[in-house]
């Protein structure tokens, strides 16, 4: 069906299958080619384009109502966004929230984020969910040709192999302080830690850092390469492995045998996302790809030591198989969507890892007490 603004469109969506969008660019002239998924969360647009999860990938967002609280410089999870660009249903409105500081669309214009408004995302969905991830192009601002999209986008090679880490992590150590925001007063400053942490950024979003500082953590952030040795300098009380993008097997080669080190020390290790793949990789487990990923804001979770169901925060594209878990490793957390691992644990050690994001931003706080679990950890060991 052809789309509502098709008599003004001025930019153009392609897919791998052949599928042609017509639509009206937003966002920065040119065009961008990625892997296009689908996130279902309706908050938090700002924060979701500025996870650097989304390096490599193109986002179609399922909500229509994109961009009317606008962009401010407090809801960002990285110092410039990642994704390669963004698909809406309806073109952004101008912003109402008492917050904002600027329009999106000057937003992404400012940030180099090409992106496409106007076409049927419902029929985009369906076709992610019934074919699985493709490689997609949007051009618009003279760069709209879809001939020429095809051709880029049947030249991209596709996530599978990239290790996208190398690309968004830190470039040099650098420490944290700044905690969770609240209402009226913003971000706080922590004045009095208790634990030496040290984040290994594989892509790290600074909700996790915060989430950290708030409750009494010397945050210390390394490079996604930094080995053994370089981490042990810093005397840290307890490891985070931190969220990321790309494939966590071309990651692994050079993260999984600093782990095993720091596993095998008896250290306090969280993996979160792309940390908990590379924690599961350590341990002899193996990633698979998906065939359209986890990615919103909404999804149920259940905790397999309590019964409770946690609703959480997702971005992935890949997922540790569970059957190739070695003894002494064991499941914590089930998808109920689809029966996907969603968390480990190292039996008799203080080790574990989860497949979502329990720092949320956006999205809900049912799972923030895998932190406090964290620090009972470096608790107990500094006790023994």
């Amino acid at each position: 069906m052809p789309s509502a603004h098709a008599g003004r469109a001025s930019a153009t969506l392609v897919l791998a299958d052949g599928s042609v969008f017509r639509g009206v660019g937003i966002g920065a002239r040119g065009r961008a080619v990625g892997e296009v998924c689908f996130n279902t969360a309706m908050t938090g647009y700002q924060e979701i384009l500025t996870d650097p999860s989304y390096a490599g990938q193109i986002i179609a967002f399922t909500f229509p109502h994109v961009g009317n609280v606008g962009a401010n410089a407090e809801d960002v999870e990285s110092d410039a966004p990642a994704a390669r660009g963004l698909v809406l249903r309806a073109e952004p409105t101008g912003p109402s929230s008492f917050r904002a500081l600027e329009p999106l669309d000057r937003w992404l214009k400012a940030n180099g984020v090409v992106g496409i408004a106007g076409i049927d995302t419902r029929r985009l969905t369906r076709l992610i969910r019934s074919g699985g991830f493709q490689t997609a192009g949007i051009g618009h601002g003279g760069a709209e040709d879809a001939e020429s999209l095809a051709a880029d986008v049947a030249a991209w090679p596709g996530l599978e192999g990239m290790d996208l880490a190398k690309e968004v992590t830190c470039r040099q150590s650098y420490a944290w302080n700044e905690t969770v925001w609240t209402p009226g007063s913003g971000y706080a400053r922590s004045t009095r830690p208790r634990h030496r942490v040290v984040v290994v950024d594989y892509g790290v979003k600074k909700n996790i850092l915060r989430c950290l500082a708030g409750l009494g953590c010397r945050v210390t952030v390394v490079p996604a390469h930094a080995g053994a040795g370089e981490i042990a300098r810093h005397a840290p009380d307890g490891v985070v492995l931190s969220n990321g993008p790309g494939d966590p097997a071309a990651t692994g080669e050079y993260a999984a045998p600093v782990i095993r080190e720091l596993v095998a020390a008896g250290m306090p290790v969280f993996g979160i996302c792309l940390g908990h793949q590379m924690l599961a990789l350590a341990l002899g487990a193996r990633t698979v790809k998906m065939d359209i990923g986890h990615h919103g804001a909404n999804h149920p979770i259940k905790n397999l030591a309590t019964g409770l169901v946690e609703i959480t925060s997702q971005n992935h594209g890949f997922v540790v198989d569970p059957d190739s878990l070695p003894e002494g490793v064991a499941p914590t957390h089930v998808s109920l969507f689809d029966g996907s691992l969603a968390g480990l644990r190292v039996e008799g050690k203080p080790v574990f890892s989860v497949q979502f994001h329990p720092e949320a931003s956006p999205g809900p706080q049912d799972s923030h007490y895998l932190f406090r679990a964290f620090v009972e950890d470096m608790d107990a060991r500094a006790q023994a």
